[in-house]
């Protein structure tokens, strides 16, 4: 290793993005990829026009991009409001922070509060990985906790019991989904009445990625809690995973402070002008949503009757599944086969968290997982 390159690093792995994508193994022609919690669907026609006449017209490629970003945070802002029923409408663009996707977001508010030793955060697994990964790259300590196995609620008391006792440095940041991934549940009362006991000397951040497929917010309480920040993505129901597009709604003094710590010019203008686009365009987009919510329960009655799987229930455009085996190392070896032979077959799907998280996709995508599902569990000898 290079001596001048920081000695923790040597026991990292960098983040493989599309880590079950590998085109060296054998699969069918037919590819689903269920994996990333994508939208199955690309953008319509014509808002992809509107974008190519905003590329040849607009937008100057030799300028840089709008680094304060006001006419997207104003058209942020105005979603948020008329989404969360906010009445009246309290959210300006003063309380929204844009990033080149949600991780840029999550190290910008690592940044601010636990670099050089200041603290640590805490998170309650298994949960999305790119907050411990991200932190760890920055040298801050994390501190995981576990969930329920059987509905995957946090253990609060190990969780306060976690920040009572863990000094030098203390936990700064809880991290939390609503709803989360890879399991798909939302927050329950109990889980947010302890994230509001927290201490404001603790900033909470609530990410809301699939908040267009729960409806399910906390946005109405950052009026009277300035230590929460919510994050929210242009990356799944609005289908603009390809161009990066985060944003971060919280207190405007604490929005003052991500900008701080934010890259100039850290967003194109083509992912400016397509988030722009999609959010005039939102009830085109989001028409999409009931179909996927459809879809869902159509896959979760499907596999909840073979005697072999468990499907918890899904605020999200996934579902997670489990095996039901009595030995953990026949269930763990059962899983990685049926994850393996899945990906044969053409159905790319994640391994996390002892189970596996599957997408939902298109009817016809649905409907190939399905069978290939049951075909594989099927010939497997439990």
């Amino acid at each position: 290793m290079f001596p001048f390159i920081r000695s923790d690093l040597a026991q990292f792995t960098a983040y493989k993005p599309h880590p079950s994508s590998d085109t060296a193994e054998p699969v069918t022609e037919q590819r689903d990829r269920l994996d990333t919690n994508e939208s199955p669907y690309d953008l319509p026609p014509e808002l992809k026009e509107k974008l190519v006449w905003t590329y040849q017209q607009v937008i100057e490629t030799n300028r840089y991009p709008d680094g304060g970003h006001e006419n997207l945070k104003e058209a942020i802002a105005e979603y948020v409001n008329e989404s969360a029923t906010i009445s009246p409408s309290i959210l300006t663009a003063a309380n929204i922070s844009v990033g080149n996707g949600s991780d840029e977001l999550i190290r910008s508010l690592l940044i601010a509060t636990c670099l050089g030793g200041e603290g640590a955060i805490l998170v309650a697994n298994p949960t999305f990985s790119m907050y411990g990964i991200l932190a760890k790259t920055l040298g801050i300590p994390v501190v995981a906790v576990s969930r329920n196995a059987a509905n995957f609620e946090i253990d609060l008391v190990a969780a306060q019991s976690a920040i009572e006792q863990t000094q030098n440095p203390p936990i700064r940041v809880v991290f939390v989904v609503h709803p989360n991934s890879p399991t798909a549940n939302p927050l329950t009362a109990s889980e947010v009445a302890w994230l509001r006991s927290l201490s404001e000397q603790i900033l909470v951040v609530i990410d809301e990625a699939y908040f267009e497929f729960s409806q399910n917010t906390l946005v109405g309480e950052l009026a009277q809690r300035p230590n929460w920040v919510i994050l929210r993505t242009f990356s799944k129901a609005f289908r603009l995973a390809a161009l990066r597009v985060g944003y971060s709604i919280a207190h405007p003094e604490a929005i003052a402070i991500l900008e701080k710590v934010r890259l100039p010019y850290n967003l194109p203008s083509f992912s400016l002008a397509a988030a722009l686009i999609a959010l005039q365009n939102r009830q085109l987009l989001l028409n999409s949503i009931p179909q996927t919510l459809s879809e869902r329960a159509k896959v979760i009655e499907a596999l909840s009757h073979h005697p072999s799987l468990e499907v918890t229930e899904s605020a999200a455009n996934f579902i997670f599944l489990r095996l039901k085996l009595n030995n953990f190392h026949l269930q763990d070896a059962a899983l990685k086969n049926l994850h393996q032979d899945l990906k044969n077959s053409g159905t790319l799907v994640r391994e996390i968290g002892e189970g596996l998280r599957i997408t939902i996709g298109t009817p016809n995508e649905n409907t190939r997982t399905i069978n290939r599902i049951q075909d594989v569990l099927a010939n497997m000898n439990f």
